[in-house]
């Protein structure tokens, strides 16, 4: 896609759905045009992408071959990271982090696979320089998403660069997103950062650990909670069945009562 004006943005946008005009990624279960649209004409719409919503499939090319997202997730729990450009500093930081925990998400079965702006050529290249830079080994994929058919399916567009594009044309800046994505296929944490802050890799381990807590023993867990701590009892359960099912129960308040459970 090498220019989006504003006047010929419909027909711009309606060529993205057609295979023979990128060949690299098809995006399935969801028209291209429609969505497209939305973004410059109704700006102001709340996103579709809620949490325990089905994450959106896709075709892509990647640094480990063609994919079908649907396809890679199986039965896994799966990270969708996306950077704005290969070659630059804090995505540079960030793909070396989150390679180095490698081993921590491979513990927790869960899959990584990122998202850079740029072609594979470039993609393999930038690699090399992450893990010479951060003494590291890039071991997950990396998805090519030079057209943004990734970024607009998942939103990763900010709202200036949607204007700056409707506006001047151009082509999208892909802003830094996380996905956790169940093995059920279904979104259960969005986080959108902007170019300028880097993420944080613990969050992002600690976020997992509690989904998969919950998931497992029906519980949730309080601020800053990290593996190991107390967690808490959901209003649902009754003390007495609560003790019945965990045995300590430290009730605070009524409503809030902490207990101590494993993986």
């Amino acid at each position: 896609m090498a220019s989006i004006l504003p006047r010929a943005a419909p027909r711009a946008f309606r060529s993205l759905t057609r295979t023979a005009a990128c060949p690299q990624l098809k995006v399935l279960n969801r028209p291209a045009a429609p969505l497209f649209r939305r973004y410059l004409t109704t700006p102001a719409e709340q996103p579709r992408l809620r949490l325990g919503s089905i994450a959106p499939n896709f075709k892509a090319k990647t640094t480990h071959g063609d994919i079908d997202f649907h396809d890679f997730i199986g039965n896994s729990w799966t990270i969708l990271f996306s950077h704005p450009a290969d070659f630059t500093p804090v995505c540079t930081t960030e793909l070396g982090a989150f390679a180095k925990l490698q081993g921590e998400f491979d513990k927790r079965g869960v899959k990584m696979i990122g998202l850079s702006a740029n072609d594979l050529s470039s993609h393999g290249k930038w690699v090399d320089d992450i893990n010479e830079v951060c003494s590291t080994n890039v071991k997950f994929p990396i998805i090519t998403d030079a057209d943004r058919n990734v970024a607009f399916l998942y939103d990763m567009i900010s709202q200036e660069d949607l204007d700056k594009l409707a506006k001047e044309g151009g082509i999208a800046f892909t802003i830094r997103a996380v996905f956790i994505i169940d093995p059920s296929k279904k979104i259960r944490l969005s986080m959108l950062y902007p170019a300028s802050t880097g993420r944080n890799t613990a969050e992002v381990l600690r976020v997992i650990d509690s989904l998969q807590l919950g998931d497992k023993k029906g519980v949730v867990t309080p601020i800053n909670w990290t593996e190991g701590e107390d967690v808490i009892v959901p209003p649902s359960v009754s003390t007495e069945d609560a003790r019945k099912k965990f045995g300590e129960v430290r009730e605070v308040k009524p409503y809030l009562r902490f207990t101590n459970v494993s993986k």
